[in-house]
């Protein structure tokens, strides 16, 4: 045994030595490995800078809005670069929460009651030390909508907060009731297509600063119901513009795509109990209304839809809920500037559901679409550690509104 295990290493030690000569002299040193190492890379190149890199496509309204956005928010015209080794959209989904920072922030938490008797978790960045707008009745004022089960601790709000700072800008979280820790005082929670706790809140913050520019920023489900909201009230909100992101406009064609049975691996199932978790936590306050074992046997998000979400909120199917849940029925009546970008590949968001032609009828409307981006992804660079394309777009936007809003009025 001992002579086999000394035989062994010498063989290992004299194969390594003549593998090492072949891959320094005959691979590299003979150029064939440079070139083949080379070739591949121009070849990547090409093929990323024609087929990957695109400009996006920009829909609109009408000229003026357009017009507007090419003078004063130049990035929804400029080429998306994903990524290079991250662009397919499942790729861009699953890496953005875990490779982009989380800017430190210092919240100000206020509870606010409803109407029913329920209260809403506020999380506010008063930004006191703001250099461009010290006076705080002025300060233009932020609203954030984080996603289906986000909140304020969400990377994508914290790089928006990160950004309003720059600007001088005060910024306010949206949390749905119950999932920010506090307490649910009536069976109640939340979904896309309810607006009541919305306008609450939109009534409270414009209430406290009503002089102050007035913008909203909603993501994915938090998109939704801003947009669900606006197509309701038309013009008569206070909020000046508002800007989404990864919305999915279509809850019927979202739910089917994320049904696929790759996507529900990677996303609909963990998504599922995410829902789940965020309700078990009150058990207590559903169990007269809701079989909340029923509930917990959801394997996706349509089941746990159609047997909590539906049904807290008084739908007679889950088909009447999601119909009313989507936001592209209500495109048209929105009445303020409202800017909206998609990546055609978010499996959240299939591309047919995008709503281009209703689009194109709203002169309030720029739909702004990437050909790659996934869902909340957009990220750009080698290392997307610090800004993706959806912070620039968020931040020329919100600065353009700002700054330049009353153009629109005036072309």
């Amino acid at each position: 045994m001992q002579r086999l295990a000394m035989d062994l290493r010498m063989l290992s030690r004299d194969l390594s030595v003549y593998l090492e000569h072949q891959v320094r002299v005959g691979f590299f040193g003979s150029g064939v490995g440079l070139s083949l190492i080379v070739g591949f890379s121009i070849a990547y190149a090409c093929y990323y800078l024609s087929s990957i890199a695109k400009k996006p496509q920009l829909v609109t309204g009408g000229e003026t809005f357009s017009r507007f956005l090419q003078d004063h928010c130049p990035v929804v015209t400029e080429t998306y670069y994903p990524t290079v080794w991250c662009w397919e959209s499942r790729g861009q989904t699953l890496l953005r929460p875990f490779i982009t920072s989380k800017p430190p922030v210092q919240y100000r938490n206020e509870l606010i009651k409803t109407a029913d008797g329920g209260q809403i978790s506020l999380d506010w960045f008063d930004n006191c030390n703001s250099k461009f707008y010290m006076d705080s009745v002025t300060r233009p004022t932020i609203l954030l909508l984080p996603g289906l089960t986000g909140t304020s601790k969400e990377s994508y709000i914290l790089h928006m907060i990160h950004l309003s700072e720059e600007l001088g800008y005060r910024c306010v979280v949206f949390n749905n009731r119950g999932v920010a820790g506090e307490n649910l005082l009536t069976p109640r929670t939340y979904c896309c297509s309810n607006t009541e706790d919305l306008e609450t809140v939109i009534h409270h913050v414009h209430s406290l600063y009503p002089s102050a520019p007035f913008l909203a920023a909603g993501v994915s489900m938090g998109g939704m119901l801003l947009l669900n909201y606006l197509g309701k009230i038309g013009p008569k909100t206070p909020l000046k513009a508002a800007a989404t992101f990864s919305v999915g406009w279509n809850t019927f064609a979202c739910s089917e795509s994320l049904e696929k049975p790759l996507n529900w691996l990677l996303f609909n199932y963990y998504l599922t109990t995410c829902l789940q978790s965020s309700v078990n936590k009150h058990r207590h306050m559903f169990v007269k209304q809701i079989d909340m074992d029923h509930v917990m046997k959801a394997k996706s998000i349509r089941e746990f839809d159609k047997r909590f979400t539906s049904v807290m909120f008084g739908y007679r199917t889950i088909d009447d809920y999601y119909t009313d849940a989507s936001p592209n029925r209500r495109l048209k009546s929105v009445g303020i500037p409202v800017l909206c970008l998609n990546s055609v590949d978010d499996v959240f968001s299939p591309s047919h559901a995008i709503p281009i032609e209703t689009a194109r009828q709203n002169p309030n409307v720029a739909l702004v679409l990437t050909s790659y981006g996934g869902h909340i992804g957009f990220l750009e660079g080698i290392w997307p550690r610090q800004s993706t394309y959806m912070d620039r777009v968020f931040k020329q936007f919100v600065q353009a509104m700002v700054e330049h809003g009353h153009e629109l009025s005036s072309m």
